[in-house]
C-alpha cells in the first residue's frame, strides 16, 4: 500500500490498449478515479474485468467520468460490489446515457449467462454475470451530475471542471487543478467539424496531460461520409439484398439515421424503409433532443430524422426482419459486434451473398467487428461458426475520434511546456506515432505507460 501522503497517478486502464479506462490518482491521501471503464475485446482483457480492483474501492473518494461509453463508465457496478461509495461526477447528459448504458449493459449480461447456462457452452458452472441491474440501481444513486465549464471544489486546493469536446452528448475533456498545477485529461476528444455536436474546446494550459491516441498513427480519409456511404448503398441495391449497420447506439447510431436521411431527401438514394433496431439508441436518440446545447444541428432537422426511422421495439420484429432479405436498411447495436441486435442479423444474413454489413468507425482488437474488417472468412456467434459471404464494408470516415492531425491542433491552444504528456487510450503502435509527433511538433516530454504504472508525481 502506497505511503498515506505520497502523490502519484496510476493507469489502472486504456494502457496500451484501446479500452477500460481508469486513472487513479493520489494526493495527500485523497483519491480521485478518473472514468471506470469496462474491457472490452481481447479475452486477456475481458477477464480483468473479472479480477479484483488494484486498489481499495472503499477508499475511493471520488469519481470523475469524461462521457458515457461503456468503456469509460461500464465498471461502476462491478466497483460497488467491491464496496465503491462516493460521489461519480459528471455532466447531466452523461448522467442520462451513463443509466441507459448501464441498465442495457446490465441486460446483455444477464441474458447472455442465462443463455450460456442453457446452451451449455460456459466453461464455469454456473455462467454468471460480471453485475446485474441490482447492482446498476444500487449505482445510479451516486451520480452527480454537474455543470460545464464551472469549477467544482473537491477537497482545499483540489478543483476540476469539464469542458465540452464534441465525442458524443456530455463528453468532456477535465481541467483538474491540484497545487496549482493543471491536470488535463482529455476523455476522448472528438472531430472539429462533427456535422451534429456542438464544437468542441481547447486547453489553455496543461501541467500534466492525458491524451487518447485512438487514431494517433492516421488521419482519417477526406472523401465526405456521405460519398462514401451512397456508393455502399448504391452497391448494396445492386445485390438486391439488405443492409446492416452495426452501429454504436451512443452517436453513430444518430449520425447514420441523419447521413441516410439527408441522401434521401436531396434524392441520392432511393427511399427505403430505415429501421433503428437498438433500444438502447432509441432511448439515446431522445437524449439528442433533450439537451439541445450540446448540438451544432438544429433539433428540428434531427425530429424530422427521427420521425422517418423505424423503431424497432420486440426482439420477436427484431426475428422477423432478421430473416426477410428485401432491401431494407437496418442499423443495429453494437457497433463491434460484441453484442446487442446485430447478433441476430449476423446468424441469419452472414451467409447471404446478397447481403451487406457496415461497420462504423474504430473496431477493437479482439472483437468481431474487428476479425470481419480484416476479411475473417467465419465469426462465432453463441458458441456455433458462421461462414462470411455477406458483403463487409468498413466506413472509416465515420468517426468521433480525432485523428492525429485533429490531436495535434486540439493541443494547440496549450501555451505552457507540460511537465509531463502521458499517451493513453491507443494500442501501441498508435500511441508510439502520437508520442514521437507531438515530440516533433511542440517539443513535449512524452511516454507511453504500460497498464497498472504508477508515476510519482512532483507536487
Amino acid at each position: 500500500m502506497s505511503g498515506q501522503n505520497e502523490n502519484y497517478v496510476q493507469f489502472l486502464g486504456a494502457a496500451g490498449t484501446v479500452t477500460g479506462s481508469k486513472y487513479l490518482l493520489s494526493i495527500d491521501g485523497y483519491h480521485i478515479l478518473i472514468d471506470c471503464g469496462l474491457f472490452q475485446g481481447l479475452k486477456e482483457l475481458r477477464k480483468r474485468n473479472w479480477a479484483t480492483f488494484p486498489f481499495p474501492a472503499q477508499r475511493i473518494d471520488c469519481v470523475i467520468l469524461t462521457h458515457g461509453h461503456l468503456d469509460h463508465v461500464g465498471y461502476l457496478p462491478r466497483l460497488v460490489k467491491q464496496d465503491l461509495d462516493c460521489p461519480v461526477y459528471c455532466t447531466e447528459p452523461t448522467a442520462d446515457l451513463t443509466e441507459i448504458i448501464l441498465k442495457d449493459s446490465a441486460k446483455i449480461q444477464e441474458e447472455a449467462a442465462e443463455h450460456a447456462n442453457e446452451k451449455g457452452y460456459s466453461k464455469h458452472t454456473p455462467a454468471m454475470p460480471l453485475y446485474d441491474l441490482k447492482d446498476v440501481e444500487k449505482t445510479l444513486p451516486m451520480l452527480s451530475p454537474q455543470p460545464i465549464e464551472e469549477f467544482i471544489q473537491l477537497k482545499g486546493d483540489i478543483r476540476f471542471r469539464f469542458r465540452k469536446n464534441a465525442h458524443i452528448p456530455g463528453a468532456s475533456f477535465i481541467e483538474l487543478d491540484i497545487k496549482g498545477k493543471r491536470f488535463v485529461f482529455s476523455g476522448d476528444i472528438g472531430r472539429p467539424d462533427d456535422p451534429m455536436l456542438a464544437h468542441r474546446e481547447m486547453p489553455g494550459k496543461a501541467d500534466y496531460l492525458f491524451v487518447e491516441s485512438t487514431y494517433g498513427d492516421r488521419l482519417h480519409p477526406e472523401t465526405s461520409t456521405e460519398e462514401v456511404l451512397k456508393k455502399v448503398i448504391d452497391k448494396a441495391l445492386g445485390n438486391h439484398g439488405p443492409l446492416f449497420v452495426s452501429s454504436f447506439a451512443v452517436d453513430r447510431a444518430q449520425d447514420f439515421m441523419y447521413v441516410i436521411w439527408k441522401l434521401m431527401e436531396e434524392g441520392k438514394i432511393p427511399r427505403l424503409p430505415v429501421y433503428l433496431d437498438s433500444p438502447m439508441g432509441q432511448d439515446v436518440s431522445r437524449l439528442f433532443l433533450k439537451y439541445p446545447d450540446w448540438l451544432s444541428l438544429d433539433a428540428r432537422i434531427f425530429r424530422e430524422v427521427f420521425k422517418e426511422t423505424r423503431l424497432v421495439t420486440s426482439v420477436k420484429d427484431t426475428y422477423h426482419l432478421a430473416s426477410d432479405k428485401s432491401p431494407k436498411i437496418i442499423i443495429a447495436g453494437s457497433g463491434m459486434m460484441n453484442g446487442g441486435r446485430i447478433l441476430h442479423y449476423l446468424e441469419k444474413q452472414l451467409g447471404n451473398p446478397g447481403a451487406t454489413f457496415v461497420l462504423p468507425g474504430y473496431q477493437a482488437a479482439g472483437t468481431r467487428g474487428r476479425q470481419l474488417s480484416e476479411g475473417g472468412e467465419e465469426i462465432k456467434l453463441h458458441g456455433h461458426y458462421f461462414k462470411v459471404k455477406a458483403t463487409i464494408e468498413h466506413v472509416k470516415t465515420m468517426s468521433s475520434h480525432a485523428d492525429q492531425g485533429e490531436l495535434i491542433s486540439w493541443m494547440s491552444g496549450i501555451k505552457n511546456k507540460p511537465k509531463n504528456v502521458f499517451i493513453v487510450h491507443g494500442e501501441p503502435h498508435a500511441a508510439d506515432e502520437l508520442r514521437v509527433k507531438i515530440q516533433d511538433e511542440y517539443g513535449w516530454h512524452c511516454r507511453v505507460p504500460v497498464m497498472f504504472e504508477k508515476v510519482i508525481l512532483d507536487l
